[in-house]
């Protein structure tokens, strides 16, 4: 089948509704109706990137950015977070910070404009008392008040939670886009997305034996993490490490990245199955598909 053909074939369907299965939704309330849906996705998908975008600009000062896009939504950030970002003692790490944050401040935008006014408002937001719900849950109560802005290995950690997530979110979504350009642009992010997720564990994998928090280390941390992330996420995650190997994105059988269904994703974000607001977005998520 070319690759046209193969285009058109997803997108017939997607019109016919026959797409939930084949793409793993689950659940009738986020079947594909026989309409398209490509507006939906893209949203679904910037909810996502004014978290991540969020997350970044603020370790380094530029949250402002954000801020200028999508509404006058809170962003709750700990209040010991200076407006100027992180003070960064890793030139490396700061380096790399700021260029994911370049790339996800751009994904706002590019999709923001992409949609035009179709765009949803930024929703609320909450990179503070979530972290410390999801340290807590992850570490099994052992970890309290985490803060991902404290350090440089910290924001590393709480980096893990994300990326890997905005990965195989994209990976899940892509199919149910029936606009080749859209397809394409989403197959971009999605590069850019593991990219990030790859520096993110090549940095943790660095410091795999180092304690980090309540007497663990940061490899029990992070496949802590990762467990926690399976448990509501459908399986589909790995660790730092598997049988004493370093894992270096969560892949699947063919060695691919795994695809998460929209409902997936949201329990993970959520920090609870089958929610429908809480962890990251107290609120929910904007748009037809939260």
């Amino acid at each position: 089948m070319s690759e046209m053909n193969r285009r058109e074939a997803l997108g017939t369907l997607g019109k016919l509704g026959l797409g939930a299965a084949a793409l793993g939704l689950g659940g009738s309330a986020l079947a594909i109706p026989a309409k398209d849906i490509d507006g939906d996705v893209l949203n679904f998908a910037l909810n996502l990137e004014y978290l991540e975008a969020s997350f970044y600009a603020a370790a380094v000062g530029r949250l402002s950015e954000v801020r200028a896009i999508g509404g006058s939504a809170p962003i709750a950030l700990p209040a010991n977070l200076p407006a100027g970002g992180m003070q960064f003692k890793d030139s490396n790490i700061q380096a790399y910070v700021n260029s994911i944050a370049d790339d996800e401040i751009a994904h706002v935008k590019f999709l923001h404009a992409a949609l035009g006014k179709g765009a949803v408002a930024r929703p609320l937001l909450d990179l503070s008392s979530a972290f410390d719900a999801a340290g807590q849950a992850a570490s099994g109560g052992a970890i309290k008040g985490f803060n991902p802005y404290t350090n440089e290995l910290f924001f590393l950690h709480g980096a893990f939670i994300f990326e890997d997530v905005g990965v195989t979110a994209y990976n899940g979504a892509a199919t149910l886009l029936t606009n080749p350009a859209y397809l394409q642009a989403a197959a971009g992010i999605l590069a850019a997305e593991a990219y990030h997720a790859g520096s993110v564990r090549t940095f943790l994998y660095q410091q795999k034996d180092v304690v980090a928090a309540a007497g663990l280390t940061v490899e029990q941390i992070v496949n802590a993490i990762s467990a926690l992330r399976a448990k509501v996420g459908g399986g589909k995650d790995k660790g730092l490490t598997e049988n004493g190997k370093a894992v270096l994105l969560p892949d699947d059988a063919n060695g691919g990245a795994f695809a998460r269904t929209t409902r997936e994703v949201l329990n993970i974000v959520y920090l609870a199955p089958d929610a429908h607001k809480g962890g990251f977005f107290p609120q929910g998520l904007n748009g037809a598909i939260k």
